[in-house]
Order: C-alpha cells, then structure tokens, then sequence
C-alpha cells in the first residue's frame, strides 16, 4: 500500500513537470508576439509622423510666402528713397536793373534836335485765304504698356494737350502679365468705351510691372499710400494735374463696359 502510494506520488510530480513545459513555452511566445507588434507599430507610425511633420513645414512656408509675396494682380511699390530727392532749388539770381537813358543801347535825341522825316509805312502784305479746318484722326487704343517708353514725357505731353482743349488726363498704371489689366483693355479698345475716352480724356498707359523706379515715382507722386497696388492703378487727373479720384484708394470699377463706362462718364 506504501509503495503503490509512493508511485503515484511520484507520477503526479512528472504529470506536473510535462504541464509546466508547454505553459512556459506559450508565455514566452507570447512575449515574443507583443514585441513584434509593438516594433511594426512603432514602423507604422513613423512615416505618419513624418509626413504631418512635412505638411506642417510645407504649410508654414506658404504662409511665410503669403507675407512676402504680392497677391495675384498687385504689385508693391517700395517707398521713395529721401536721399534721391531733389536738392531745393536755390534763389533766383536777381534780374538785371532796368536801362536808364544814355545807358548802352538808348541813344538820347540831342537839344535843340529838329525830328527828321517819318519812316514810310511798310506796304501791306496780301492775307492769305482761309485754309480748311485741320480734322485730326483718332488714334486707335492700343493695349498693353510698352516698359521703353518715358512715363514722365508722355504725361507732360498730355497734360499740355488738356490745357489747350480742357479734356482729362486719365493715368493707367499696370503690367503687361496683369489679368485685370488686359480685362480692362479689352473693354477699352471696345467702341463706345474708346468714343468716351477720345471724347473726354487724354489716356497716359504706364508700366509699373517690370519695376521702373521712374515710373513708380510718378504712381506715387499722384497716389499717395505706397505699399501693394492692385492694377489696373486708374486716377484722373483734371488740366492743371490735380488728382480728382483715384482707385487704388477708392477701388476700381468693375472692368465691364458697364462699369468703367460710367466711371468714365462720371469723371469727364
């Protein structure tokens, strides 16, 4: 009875060493299955984080471009440069005295003199027969702006034309790769549009696209403000040159026949 009970002791403790294997082997699998789900997690993650770290970088540059960078149509126009001012003109030099007589020039009638005979009267030309009034052809708008050409003589040009015949001088500042200059050109070469400026106004295209500092010290001399301008920059001016309304303060019309149509009307 001893003996029997001694056996199946000891097959007991065997039945329990053979069930300890297979549980440790399955623990330790089972570690093993964590960490490599962990190590694929952690690759998994890895490109995400970098492509959000990209698209973060990407979307700060664009903002930093955003600040620096014109919008599209516009164009900045850097302040004026106080040491290319003109230097103040200096005082007149005083006008030379008037001639007295017996000065150079003045040859007193001696006393006593008798005034000697009357010159003849030159006989009188015949007047020439009145000519036909000269009829003066219409230039055809042209669009665009040419970057060679002098703003400032051209200006002066039409200014001295608006004295003599009273019409407006209108300014267009722009640029040749600007889309709303071209729309705006496009209504202006059309016919009625063009008899409202032949008939009203002395148009003076500027461009302000290729960066002339000439050119810009115009736009500024007669738009005050400075920084970004939204083109077509348009502002009239009356004969003497003084600014009566200008768009980039009060925003342009719409660029319709309708709408630069009446803004011509409006101001001639």
């Amino acid at each position: 009875m001893s003996s029997r009970a001694h056996r199946s002791a000891r097959h007991g403790r065997r039945s329990r060493r053979g069930l300890r294997i297979p549980v440790i082997a399955a623990a330790v699998a089972t570690v093993a299955a964590l960490g490599a789900a962990w190590a694929g997690t952690q690759a998994l993650r890895s490109p995400g984080s970098t492509a959000a770290s990209t698209t973060a970088s990407a979307a700060a540059s664009a903002e930093a471009r955003s600040r620096t960078e014109p919008a599209p149509g516009t164009v900045f126009v850097p302040p004026a440069d106080p040491s290319s001012a003109p230097a103040t003109p200096s005082a007149s030099a005083p006008a030379p005295p008037a001639a007295t007589q017996g000065s150079a020039g003045v040859s007193p009638s001696p006393a006593g003199s008798k005034p000697g005979p009357a010159a003849a009267a030159p006989a009188a030309k015949p007047k020439p027969a009145a000519s036909a009034p000269k009829t003066t052809a219409k230039a055809a708008f042209a669009p665009g702006y040419d970057s060679a050409a002098d703003g400032q003589q051209a200006l002066d040009a039409a200014l001295r034309a608006a004295a003599a015949d009273g019409k407006q001088v209108l300014l267009d500042f722009g640029a040749n790769w600007c889309g709303n200059c071209k729309a705006a050109d496009k209504v202006f070469g059309q016919p009625a549009t063009n008899a409202l400026l032949n008939d009203s106004y002395h148009l003076v295209k500027i461009d302000i696209g290729s960066q002339n500092s000439a050119n810009f010290s115009i736009l500024r001399k007669y738009s005050s403000g400075g920084g970004s301008y939204k083109m077509p920059v348009l502002i009239v001016l009356s004969p003497p040159g003084t600014v009566r309304t200008d768009t980039h303060q009060t925003g342009n019309p719409a660029l319709t026949a309708d709408g630069l149509g009446s803004f011509l009307r409006q101001w001639s």
